[in-house]
């Protein structure tokens, strides 16, 4: 963090706590965006407003807004002496700021029930809506798509102390971590609610995949691998062995490391709606290898004799994460 960025958290920090602030505003090139961006991630709650106006608006803005909400409005011009396009972009924002002042609310305030989060991919989604439905009824389930920004915002909510249980179905993103795929949620993901004790069951979603854009930009050492075309823009790679084996290994480190209480449920007949008997990703010796290491982990590891998208494992798994809450608000 840099001097000037050090200084704008410390200054947003203060009126936030304070009452005194409503809304942020920034404007700038390259630099000053990166310095506002890192600030309002740093500093203010998801949720809260936060509008970026910036001539690096139009481009990949993955790495300013990371796994925030900051709304990124493109300045068209620069930001260099005044005109009339700079006039009328400006005076959007202006209006766009206050209208999201004017209309904001804290994240989970309006709910008189505790809050859980779902990690979900398309290919874990029937046992996802399974679950949602069962725990909605005393929750307020918020699903995230394991793409990355998904992973990244679910562990900064369990940080933020807005979650009380996580079903974390859609593990997937600790493959792009390890293999270098495009959905990666960083090497940390997976460690927020061991870390703060939020109960947490575990599965092992999608860790048959790893993710790339089209065919042409996967990386030529992967480019005689297992690969399957979802659609034009994605690329999956089916992990071999190996790569489970040391999957494993890491989960079974990050939940034997977790403070609160734990679970790994393992779905013994597949992992994806792609890892099922003739299907693309079918590989029950990579399945195994992924299996016979996250085993290892030091918590409660259940396994079910069914693929992670039967009802029955998602009934299990929703049921289990219910009866730990329970029991921790009991104690």
């Amino acid at each position: 963090m840099t001097a000037a960025t050090f200084e704008l958290s410390n200054t947003l920090k203060d009126l936030f706590t304070e009452g005194k602030l409503s809304a942020v505003i920034g404007l700038g090139g390259s630099c000053n965006t990166s310095i506002c961006c890192e600030a309002f991630r740093e500093t203010l709650p998801l949720g809260f407003p936060k509008l970026m106006v910036s001539t690096m608006a139009s481009g990949d803005v993955s790495s300013y807004i990371c796994e925030a909400d900051i709304v990124m409005m493109p300045s068209i011009v620069d930001i260099s002496g005044m005109n009339n396009v700079l006039k009328t972009i400006l005076n959007n924002a202006s209006n766009a700021v206050v209208g999201m002042a004017k209309s904001y609310r804290p994240i989970l305030m309006e709910t008189k029930k505790p809050t859980i989060a779902i990690s979900m991919f398309g290919v874990t989604t029937p046992c996802v809506e399974e679950a949602q439905a069962l725990l909605q009824q005393y929750y307020e389930v918020l699903v995230f798509h394991s793409t990355g920004t998904g992973g990244k915002s679910l562990e900064r909510l369990i940080e933020q102390g807005s979650l009380a249980g996580v079903l974390d179905v859609t593990t997937t993103e600790l493959v792009d971590s390890l293999l270098g795929g495009i959905l990666s949620a960083g090497p940390n993901r997976l460690e927020a609610a061991g870390k703060y004790g939020i109960p947490q069951v575990v599965s092992l979603g999608a860790l048959d995949m790893c993710n790339f854009g089209p065919k042409y930009t996967v990386p030529q050492k992967y480019k005689d691998r297992h690969l399957h075309a979802h659609n034009s823009t994605v690329t999956l790679m089916r992990t071999n062995i190996e790569e489970n084996e040391r999957l494993g290994k890491w989960i079974a480190q990050k939940l034997s490391d977790a403070k609160g209480p734990t679970k790994l449920f393992i779905p013994l007949r597949g992992v994806s709606a792609m890892d099922i008997k003739d299907g693309p990703f079918f590989d029950e010796q990579a399945r195994e290898a992924l299996f016979s290491n996250a085993r290892r982990a030091e918590c409660e590891v259940v396994e079910i004799d069914a693929h992670i998208n039967d009802k029955m494992f998602a009934t299990a798994m929703a049921e289990s994460l219910h009866q730990m809450i329970k029991n921790k608000n009991q104690d």
